[in-house]
C-alpha cells in the first residue's frame, strides 16, 4: 500500500470486518470505562489538592502557599512525563497491537495509584514522602501517555463510516467521567468517616479504591479483541518497523504534528484544565466556599456537561471537525473571563465568610455558580468532543498510534498540566484570583490561529 494512499479516513481497511452493533457497543463500553478509571486514578490528585488535604500530608508544614505549590507541581510531573508515555506505548501499539498495548497502561496505572495510598506522610518519614510520591505520578504519567491514544483510536478503527465522530465522542466524556468519579469517590468516603478521620488516614482510600476499578477494567478489556484496522495490516505485511522514526518522515506528517500540538492538544486541553480544576480551586480557595460544596457544584456541572462532548461528536460527522474546534476557541476568548466574573459575583468574591473560614451560598447563588460551570463545560465540549476522531484521521493507521499520541501528550502535559502550577503562581504574585485566567486566554488565541490557518475541514484528506 502506497503511502499517499494511507492518509484517508480513520479506516483504510474499511470491511474487513461486519460493524456488529452488539461489538460495537461492547468496543465503546470497554474502552470507555477503562478510560474512565484511568483518568480517575490521574486525576485523583489533583481532585484531593483542590480540597487542600494532600499539601497538608506531604509536603514540609508552615507554608500553606509554597505547599500548595509544591502540590501542584508534583500534579505536573504527571503531565511532564506523558509525552515520553506516549513515545514507548505508541511505539508497541503501532508495533505489537491496540489491544495488549492499553491492557499494560491501565495496569501501570492502576498499581501506581493504589501506591499513593500506602505513602507514609511527612511527617513520618520526611523529605521521602514527596520524592516517593513523584516517582508514581512519573509512572502514571507513563501509563496516561499510552491509554489515550489506544483507547481513542481501538474505537475509531472499530467505527463505521460516518459514524467515527459520535462514537469516539464517549472516550472524550470519559475523560470528564475520570473527573467526576474522582469527585464521586472522595465525597463518598468523606460521608463515612469522620472529619479527624478523613485528615488523618481516610483520604488514603481514593487512591486503594484503584485496585477495584482496575480488576473490573482489565476483566472488560480482556474480552476485547484486537482492532481490525491493526490486524489486516499485520496481516498486509503493513505494519512499520519503528514507528517514532516513521511519524517525523512520513510525507506530510510533520505539519500534522504541529498542528496537532499547538493547534488541537495545546488549545483543547487549557479550555478543559480551567472548566474542570481551574473552577474547584477558584471555588474552594479565593471565593472561600465549603469544600464539599465546592465539589459538589463542580461535578454536577461536569456530570450535565457531558452532553456537550456527547453532541460535539455526532455534529461533527455532519458538519467537519473544524467548524466547532474553531467556534468553541473564539468563544472561550469573548466568554472566559466574564463567566468567571459570574462565579465571583454569585459567590460574592468570598466575602460570604469571616476571615479564615468557608461558607455555603444560598440557592440563587448557586443556580448562577451553575450556568456559569455548564457554560465552561460547553466550551470545553466544542474544543473536545470531536478530538479523537480528528487525531485519528489526521494519521495514517501504520503509525497513527504514535503519530496521534506524541503530539496530543506533549500539547496535554505541557501547555495543560502546568496550568494549575502556573495559574497559582501569577494569583500568587498578584493576588488577584482572575490573573490565572490570562495563561489560558493566551493560549487558546494561539491555537485559535493555528487552527485557523493550517487545519482543513478534512485534515485526513488535505494535509497530506
Amino acid at each position: 500500500m502506497g503511502q499517499a494512499a494511507e492518509v484517508s479516513g480513520v479506516s483504510n481497511y474499511a470491511g474487513t470486518e461486519e460493524a456488529d452493533p452488539k461489538k460495537i457497543r461492547m468496543v465503546i463500553g470497554a474502552s470507555s470505562v477503562g478510560t474512565v478509571f484511568e483518568w480517575y486514578d490521574f486525576f485523583i490528585w489533583g481532585t484531593l489538592t483542590a480540597s487542600g488535604i494532600l499539601q497538608r500530608s506531604f509536603f514540609p508544614p508552615g507554608d500553606e502557599m509554597l505547599a500548595t505549590l509544591l502540590a501542584w507541581a508534583t500534579f505536573a510531573v504527571g503531565f511532564a512525563f506523558r509525552p515520553l508515555g506516549a513515545i514507548l506505548f505508541g511505539y508497541l501499539g503501532d508495533r505489537m497491537g491496540r489491544k495488549y498495548t492499553f491492557l499494560v497502561t491501565i495496569t501501570l496505572m492502576g498499581v501506581a495509584t493504589a501506591g499513593i495510598g500506602l505513602i507514609p506522610s511527612y511527617a513520618t518519614i520526611g523529605v521521602a514522602a514527596p520524592l516517593l510520591i513523584i516517582l508514581l505520578r512519573v509512572a502514571q504519567g507513563l501509563a496516561l501517555g499510552g491509554e489515550y491514544g489506544g483507547a481513542a483510536i481501538y474505537v475509531a478503527e472499530h467505527s463505521p463510516p460516518g459514524k467515527a465522530g459520535f462514537y469516539t465522542s464517549f472516550i472524550q466524556a470519559s475523560v470528564v467521567g475520570g473527573f467526576i468519579l474522582s469527585l464521586a469517590v472522595v465525597l463518598m468516603f468523606k460521608a463515612m468517616v469522620s472529619d479527624a478521620d478523613w485528615t488523618a488516614w481516610g483520604w488514603r482510600m481514593p487512591f486503594l479504591f484503584s485496585i477495584l476499578l482496575l480488576a473490573v477494567s482489565l476483566w472488560m478489556r480482556l474480552k476485547l479483541s484486537e482492532s481490525p484496522v491493526f490486524k489486516a495490516m499485520k496481516e498486509a505485511g503493513e505494519t512499520t518497523a519503528n514507528p517514532f522514526k516513521e511519524s517525523f518522515t512520513y510525507p506530510g506528517n510533520l505539519k500534522r504534528l504541529f498542528v496537532a500540538m499547538f493547534g488541537i492538544a495545546a488549545g483543547l486541553t487549557v479550555i478543559w484544565y480551567t472548566a474542570m480544576f481551574s473552577v474547584l480551586a477558584f471555588l474552594s480557595g479565593p471565593m472561600r466556599i465549603d469544600p464539599t460544596t465546592a465539589q459538589l457544584l463542580a461535578a454536577a456541572g461536569a456530570l450535565f456537561g457531558l452532553v456537550f462532548y456527547i453532541a460535539t461528536g455526532a455534529i461533527s460527522d455532519r458538519i467537519g471537525r473544524k467548524k466547532p474546534i474553531v467556534i468553541g476557541y473564539a468563544l472561550t476568548l469573548l466568554l472566559l473571563f466574564p463567566l468567571f466574573w459570574l462565579i465571583g459575583h454569585a459567590a460574592g468574591n468570598g466575602a460570604g465568610a469571616p476571615a479564615g473560614e468557608t461558607f455555603v451560598p444560598d440557592a440563587g447563588s448557586i443556580a448562577l455558580m451553575m450556568a456559569a460551570i455548564l457554560g465552561l463545560m460547553a466550551l470545553s465540549g466544542l474544543t473536545y468532543g470531536s478530538v479523537a476522531a480528528l487525531l485519528a484521521e489526521m494519521f495514517p493507521p501504520r503509525i497513527r498510534y504514535s503519530s496521534m499520541s506524541i503530539p496530543y501528550h506533549f500539547g496535554t502535559g505541557y501547555f495543560g498540566g502546568f496550568l494549575p502550577l502556573i495559574s497559582a503562581y501569577v494569583v500568587a504574585e498578584t493576588g488577584d484570583p482572575y490573573s490565572g485566567l490570562w495563561y489560558t486566554w493566551a493560549v487558546v488565541a494561539m491555537a485559535l490561529v493555528v487552527t485557523v490557518l493550517w487545519l482543513p475541514d478534512r485534515p485526513s484528506e488535505e494535509l497530506d
